[in-house]
């Protein structure tokens, strides 16, 4: 049971009652399509410092990624899209009353971008890599609008723009395509005399007006550098309909709890397209973060009404994480402590939380957590725990995945079993092809004195399919580093 069970009381709800556990929302789709690897996708707008609602998404991306591979026995990995197509200036163009937005790309430039992902999100993103042993990447939407699979993608949607517009914009079925001007950078916000006056096969030719330069038009094709500033709904069903067309990896879309009502609209839109029901995205909404009134955690809503929105206990750093009291690994650690608690039962994890209240359970977390070194994670079975705390286990055999690649020598490793754990050392590693051949080098009753060569190898391709196995295997050498406990 969870050490803070009695501090995190949540009612029961239609999707919790179906579900023993949080990740189980996810099995149906693995059983179904048995995929290669996982992907976990989290968006977040590069516009200035995170609050807490931004790094609790890309936090359960990271652990979630974990709890998966242990799960399945699949790869898993996470990708961090930096939307830098947010707004960096809005003005209104005097004489015509348009609206006119640059993007924080147009303004800053990639090395200013770079800059401000740097500042706020590498070290983080680093930690929890680390503290997860979860491999990242990062793309910009700049990179990303810029590949011939993305803008191939949205041709294909023009072609079916009747289909899809008043899914994209139901109150008047104009759907918004920013093209900024190749002079200046900037593009009319709600795109109203944007036109789309071409398609064929050689791609599609758009008219907009620039504030400053007047009437232009733009070409957009495969190889073309035009910018496509594609808005929020729109981007969404372009980047989901091309990574769902990948058959070997299951991206799963981490969003935030507002995303909940907006992607029925992107559903309806790729159903409008026809998009297979096994290729249809895959999303988990990570818990809402609320301000005192309910409404989401905003940092524009309060920036307009003032910090005295806020209730006075509610901390700086809740708005502003990177003035959280300690260092980044701190910072971290606590939340990937706040996360597992959520995910240990889906009556946590899929509702809303105050800002006030995820506070207090950041606060009263168990008061060993700051003392915990690092250190790496396995769960194992009860007999095997047993052997390891007795210090006749000496070898873990583990297949060699990304997440064992991190390890060597002299690292931590924490074994966990139930309410149980043991911390151990590395002493050394040994990789192998396969498990036969590894029982050619290693020692039997190091990896379990209680079973036969022969039982050894039936018992752990029970556990590990050929295609786990085919990955290749890695031998562990651990030490005790805390004293088996005492017999009465």
């Amino acid at each position: 049971m969870s050490a803070f069970a009695p501090l995190l009381i949540s009612p029961n709800s239609v999707l919790a009652n179906a579900l023993l556990r949080s990740v189980d929302i996810l099995r149906p789709r693995i059983q179904a399509t048995r995929p290669r690897r996982i992907e976990f996708v989290v968006g977040t707008q590069i516009n200035g410092a995170p609050h807490l609602g931004t790094n609790l998404v890309q936090s359960t991306a990271f652990f979630l990624a974990k709890l998966v591979r242990g799960e399945f026995s699949v790869e898993t990995s996470v990708r961090f899209g930096a939307l830098d197509n947010a707004p960096h200036d809005v003005i209104l163009d005097p004489e015509t009353h348009h609206a006119y937005q640059q993007t924080y790309f147009h303004a800053l430039g990639k090395a200013g971008v770079g800059d401000l992902i740097d500042t706020y999100y590498r070290a983080f993103f680093d930690s929890l890599s680390e503290a997860t042993a979860t491999d990242y990447t990062l793309e910009t939407y700049t990179d990303q609008q810029a590949t011939p699979g993305f803008r191939a993608e949205f041709l294909r949607t023009l072609e079916r723009l009747e289909d899809i517009r008043w899914w994209m914009a139901p109150s008047h079925g104009v759907v918004h395509t920013r093209l900024p001007c190749p002079d200046c950078g900037w593009a009319e916000k709600r795109a109203d005399r944007t036109k789309l006056v071409g398609l064929g096969e050689d791609g599609a030719r758009f008219a907009a007006v620039c504030f400053d330069h007047g009437p232009y038009e733009v070409d957009v094709d495969p190889q073309t550098d035009t910018y496509l500033d594609l808005a929020t709904l729109y981007r969404n069903l372009v980047k989901e309909r091309l990574l769902c067309r990948d058959t070997t990896t299951l991206h799963v879309m981490l969003k935030g709890g507002d995303w909940t009502f907006g992607s029925q609209l992107v559903d309806g839109a790729l159903g409008a397209i026809g998009t297979p029901g096994h290729q249809m995205p895959v999303r988990i909404f990570t818990p809402q973060v609320l301000a005192h009134t309910g409404a989401k955690l905003s940092k524009s809503l309060l920036r307009e009404r003032g910090k005295g929105a806020l209730p006075a206990d509610v901390e700086p750093w809740m708005l502003d994480t990177t003035t959280w009291p300690g260092d980044t690994d701190h910072y971290v650690d606590a939340l990937l402590w706040l996360v597992g608690e959520l995910l240990t039962d889906p009556k946590h994890f899929f509702r809303s939380f105050t800002v006030k209240e995820l506070g207090r359970l950041m606060t009263d977390r168990p008061a060993d957590l700051d003392q915990r070194p690092r250190a790496h994670e396995m769960g194992i079975y009860k007999r095997y725990f047993d052997l390891i705390t007795s210090g006749r286990k000496t070898t873990e055999i583990r297949v060699d995945d990304s997440s064992r690649k991190r390890l060597k020598v002299g690292d931590l490793l924490r074994f966990r079993c139930r309410d149980e754990e043991i911390l151990t050392r590395i002493t050394r590693l040994a990789r192998y092809t396969d498990f036969e051949e590894m029982f050619d080098h290693e020692p039997v009753s190091s990896v379990n004195p209680t079973a036969t060569r022969e039982d050894q190898l039936r018992n752990i391709r029970e556990i590990y399919p050929p295609e786990r196995e085919a990955l290749g295997v890695v031998a562990i050498g651990i030490e005790l580093m805390d004293a088996p406990p005492s017999e009465d």
